[in-house]
């Protein structure tokens, strides 16, 4: 057995990942504050550049799974550079609204920010598709999607044209379908719930007759203990338990059908990001690659001994009904047919995702043996 410790190990094979690329980012080049340098002919020293940036995050870094993530990455780029790639982690609204991560970088009032690209929903209708889709793509098919399909180069296409540059910088499985006062047994119970949900899960509980709303993640045990709502979506079981959920809404549903997978995104100012040396883009991007395998293993990892403690203290865990199931599968294509009618760029990403899909269905069928397990 090995000495190390889990946190040891976790931050060794993060920083593994990224000190090739960062040693070349720093051999060649380094930054003066505020500004970049010029790039330089052959036979000469290329300047060194240093970055400093404000980075706003969508979710509290207390949160495990869900929002921890973008301290490994913050740690494994200061670390492999020897600080000269600093990002100054802010919790949601400190510096910028949760929701409005993306607008900000835009305007460039921060040079980046990390975020769920859903929340743009209202300015871009195709975003969500990019971070959760009901009854969507497996976490690792998302994962093939973005990087082997044509995920990214969607992506790039439709941000890039606002100015702004994603990167995929972290993923996390299924959620849970929700927590809940009362149980939810037909389609009827929907009728009237009041409940948070967010992007095209919450337009598919709108189509079935729930009042939908978007509450933040930190006002939500308040929103639920007050009656305010009468139930919720946030995220993981060990996430949800953190935020207090089972003492105010104890009912918890199953599967997490609105997001299969969720992702992540570290969005920087394009024209910030144009201006960063390519080993700096390079050490940039790999950083975030090596987010997302530990994001995602840390998530998947994380969910079996917390549900385990729910059974022990008498969480009452349950599944949505097959037939209940099968409504909310039916009204999710019905909305993201809607969604593809009224907005061109929204069918295209969904088409194409549709199609790899459909493509990757043989291969999982195939591949993978099935648990006799309902």
């Amino acid at each position: 057995m090995s000495s190390s410790s889990p946190s040891v190990s976790r931050r060794a094979f993060a920083l593994g990942v990224t000190f090739a690329v960062l040693f070349t980012a720093l051999a060649t080049a380094s930054l003066l504050p505020g500004a970049h340098a010029p790039r330089q002919g052959p036979g000469k020293a290329a300047a060194r550049e240093t970055l400093r940036w404000r980075l706003p995050v969508a979710f509290g870094t207390q949160l495990p799974a869900l929002g921890d993530n973008i301290l490994t990455v913050r740690d494994a780029l200061a670390e492999g550079s020897a600080g000269s790639l600093t990002l100054e982690v802010f919790e949601p609204g400190e510096i910028v609204s949760a929701f409005a991560i993306t607008e900000a970088v835009r305007l460039d009032k921060v040079p980046a920010g990390y975020t769920w690209l859903g929340y743009d929903q209202g300015r871009t209708p195709a975003a969500p598709l990019f971070g959760a889709v009901p009854f969507g793509l497996s976490p690792w098919a998302y994962l093939a999607w973005w990087y082997e399909g044509e995920g990214e180069r969607l992506a790039l296409e439709i941000y890039h044209d606002q100015g702004l540059h994603p990167i995929l910088c972290g993923l996390i499985g299924p959620e849970t379908a929700g927590w809940f006062r009362k149980p939810i047994d037909t389609a009827e119970d929907l009728e009237g719930l009041k409940i948070r949900f967010a992007g095209l899960g919450g337009k598919t509980l709108q189509a079935l007759g729930a009042s939908v709303t978007m509450i933040p993640g930190s006002d939500l045990f308040q929103a639920l203990e007050k009656g305010a709502i009468d139930a919720t979506e946030y995220s993981l079981p060990v996430v949800d338990d953190k935020l207090g959920f089972p003492r105010v809404a104890p009912i918890n549903y199953f599967p997490g059908w609105h997001q299969p997978f969720t992702a992540f995104h570290l969005v920087v100012n394009l024209q910030r990001w144009n201006g960063l040396a390519p080993a700096t883009q390079s050490a940039l991007e790999t950083a975030c690659t090596a987010g997302v395998t530990r994001n995602l293993a840390r998530s998947e990892g994380l969910q079996g001994a917390v549900l385990e403690r729910f059974q022990r203290e008498g969480v009452d865990t349950r599944v949505l009904d097959p037939a209940l199931l099968e409504t909310l599968r039916t009204a999710a294509q019905a909305v993201l047919e809607e969604e593809a009618a009224a907005d061109p760029t929204f069918a295209r990403v969904y088409a194409d995702q549709q199609r790899f899909a459909e493509r990757y269905a043989v291969w999982d069928a195939l591949a993978y043996p099935r648990s006799a397990a309902p």
